[in-house]
């Protein structure tokens, strides 16, 4: 009888599930759901409730999760014919850091009426940049005290991780704060909802709030020297066993059951990453692989076999990624989001005429006009820091630039400027990775634009002077979620004992890759010499303009 498992990938616009063979990988079928509050980043609207928000926020709502699980699960079930009797495990992956405010019994805050007109109740999505001051004061401090763990993290913690979110909603709602029993990433109240059990995974815990498996959260004398308040966070706020990467976090409740149409006591996996899970479905095992997971962001995950201090990286994590190895993480906080705000408000009339006289998108348009160009043809250079620069300055106050502009200047030449500032970025980062001892020999991709736009691979590819093997699976975190579902239920239920003999059998490639262009690499080569130079004096203190051009924003809005 086959066997099935069930991942579902919760993005930052919307949750898609997918349904596969645990034997061989195969997908029978996947279902997506948008978000019904999408990303809140100018209002909080709740229940006639309508609250402006303040800049760099980015909320998002709890309920539209419990809407994913019970409008894809089933959907998945229904269309590929499967009886919940032979799915043997669910596994989930979210952004991070999303995380939320909930009372002792795992009720979101927001859920309560008091507090439904109040930001700090929700949930702050990893794009939630309005915690940068406090991760800035973090940072200072953990430099002051030697804090042997910051080197960890490439020196900087960015305002996207736990602490910065938990110390903003202390300072600026401590009532939320007092009432919080516990700040839970999204991912694992998305495992309490299912399974009725609170459990924390190693995956978020490493990456995101500090944690150290051989030596736990920094101490309490660091958080006090932050904020007295703060000396007991951990005890206080967070107060739950870290769980490890594939392995069982519980099974399907009844109420769970009755949510998303499963079998109760289904195999349910401890949560992860979108990034990070999306290592194993493309069958990555070994050291020296980087993976870019290229959507709305990027991220980088590569795995080694040792640990290394890199600068600007956002993390190495044993066993962060897989058992047994040491994951990286770097990541670009803006590649497929500029790319949709470039063509959203600077797309002229007539190329809007002329994409619907043809039966196209704008965006198809303007990939076709800037393809027929050459690189360096407009003489352009772009600065991908349009929602800040996460690897490898850490730097969320950092914002985009165009360089090279002239009265000839056409919309596709800065539009493919900033997909050559997007590709220019990632080399920075394998680059950095190289300099500091961690091998990187080869490239791979997935997210929506390694599957849709050969074109910005195709540039990739010339950027970085390597070849590049795309995901054989348009969802490629869903189905590495699967995997580790599979490896949850075990084999004795038909599963797998590890997530290495589970990425052997499930994971895939495409067959389409991309290989660089010999003459377009001499150019790219020159081109990101001056990227270089543009990214350390804009990036590294020698001129500090866009951060004070973003405080007197701040103060003109105020």
């Amino acid at each position: 009888m086959k066997k099935y498992a069930i991942g579902v990938d919760f993005g930052t616009l919307s949750g898609r599930a997918v349904i596969v063979d645990v034997e061989n990988g195969a997908e029978l079928a996947s279902s997506v759901l948008e978000y019904p509050h999408a990303v809140m980043d100018e209002y909080l609207i709740e229940d006639g409730v309508k609250v402006k928000l303040p800049p760099d926020f980015a909320l998002e709502h709890p309920r539209d999760y419990l809407d994913v699980l019970s409008a894809t699960i089933p959907d998945v079930l229904a269309k590929s014919g499967v009886s919940a009797d032979d799915v043997i495990g669910v596994g989930i992956d979210f952004t991070a850091c999303t995380l939320m405010p909930v009372y002792a019994d795992g009720t979101p805050l927001c859920f309560d009426p008091k507090y439904k007109a109040e930001p700090h109740a929700y949930i702050k999505l990893w794009k939630h940049h309005a915690a940068q001051k406090y991760a800035n004061r973090l940072n200072e401090v953990a430099r002051e005290r030697n804090e042997p763990w910051l080197e960890k993290y490439g020196g900087k913690i960015s305002s996207e991780w736990l602490f910065p979110k938990l110390w903003q909603t202390l300072e600026e709602a401590p009532q939320v704060y007092a009432d919080t029993a516990y700040f839970i990433e999204a991912a694992d109240w998305v495992i309490w909802q299912l399974t009725g059990t609170q459990t924390r995974n190693s995956c978020t815990a490493g990456y995101k709030a500090i944690y150290n498996k051989r030596e736990g959260y920094p101490s309490k004398e660091f958080f006090a020297a932050l904020d007295p308040r703060l000396e007991n966070v951990v005890k206080d706020k967070l107060d739950c066993p870290i769980s490890p990467l594939g392995t069982r976090a519980g099974g399907i409740s009844e109420s769970a059951a009755k949510l998303t149409g499963l079998r109760p006591g289904t195999a349910v996996a401890v949560a992860n990453v979108d990034a990070h899970v999306t290592v194993p479905a493309l069958g990555m095992t070994g050291t020296g692989k980087l993976l870019a997971i290229m959507g709305t962001s990027t991220c980088h995950m590569l795995l080694g076999d040792r640990e290394c201090v890199v600068p600007g990286m956002c993390g190495v994590v044993e066993d962060g990624i897989l058992p047994g190895m040491y994951g990286y993480e770097a990541g670009q906080s803006c590649v497929g989001d500029h790319f949709a705000w470039f063509v959203d408000n600077f797309t002229p009339a007539e190329y809007r005429d002329e994409a619907a006289a043809r039966g196209i998108s704008p965006m198809k348009l303007m990939v076709e006009k800037a393809r027929a160009l050459k690189p360096g043809e407009s003489g352009i250079i772009a600065l991908d820091w349009w929602n800040g620069n996460r690897s490898v300055l850490v730097d969320v106050d950092l914002t985009g630039l165009f360089i090279g502009m002239t009265l000839q200047t056409k919309p596709e030449e800065l539009f493919r400027a900033l997909i050559e500032a997007t590709a220019f970025g990632t080399r920075k980062i394998i680059e950095t990775f190289r300099e500091n001892g961690v091998p990187v020999d080869e490239f791979y991709a997935a997210g929506g634009i390694a599957e849709k736009d050969p074109f910005t691979m195709q540039i990739y590819s010339d950027v970085t002077n390597m070849k590049i093997r795309v995901s054989g699976s348009a969802q490629a975190p869903a189905l590495g979620s699967a995997i580790f579902g599979a490896t949850a239920a075990g084999k004795a239920a038909g599963g797998y004992d590890t997530v290495e003999e589970a990425s052997a059998k499930m994971g895939k490639l495409s067959d389409r890759s991309y290989t660089p262009d010999p003459e377009a690499v001499k150019v790219y080569d020159k081109l990101y010499a001056e990227y270089s130079i543009l990214h350390d004096y804009f990036g590294r203190g020698a001129n500090d303009v866009m951060k004070r051009l973003k405080a007197i924003k701040a103060e003109q809005r105020a």
